[in-house]
């Protein structure tokens, strides 16, 4: 993706008032080739009530970060949607730690693009989500 688009990307989620705005923290380090590399910091508004990472945020971060990533790569520049995203919990994030979110998209082919995301804890590197995300292809 050239630097134009990645900040388009970056000005899009913090402006943003659709659902993305949930994501207006979120830290894009790298993009490109069919992958994304995102990090956040966990807030208060990213918690359930036990002071975790809300699932619901995972599985927007599954989402979001492997539909950046398959943008770049170089069959997935199209628009898309989603068919099935699949998150497994593995571990969870408290308040104030910082998750990292990488995302790889495995193959596109005509109409389907199949991409994987995990969600780690940055700081020990502990796998917290897997996540599988299956995107329609609107050519």
């Amino acid at each position: 993706m050239c630097k134009f688009e990645l900040k388009h990307l970056v000005t899009m989620l913090k402006e943003t008032k659709a659902f993305e705005q949930c994501l207006k923290t979120l830290n894009i380090v790298s993009m490109g080739n069919g992958k994304c590399i995102a990090e956040l910091k966990v807030l208060e508004e990213h918690t359930n009530p036990m002071g975790t990472l809300h699932g619901g945020l995972s599985a927007t971060l599954v989402d979001s970060v492997s539909s950046y990533g398959l943008f770049t790569h170089e069959k997935g520049g199209v628009k898309s949607v989603s068919v099935n995203i699949n998150v497994s919990y593995m571990g969870g994030a408290k308040l104030g730690e910082e998750i990292v979110i990488e995302s790889d998209t495995i193959k596109v082919g005509k109409t389907l693009a199949f991409c994987e995301v995990l969600i780690k804890n940055k700081a020990n590197g502990n796998v917290l989500v897997k996540g599988e995300h299956t995107k329609y292809l609107m050519r």
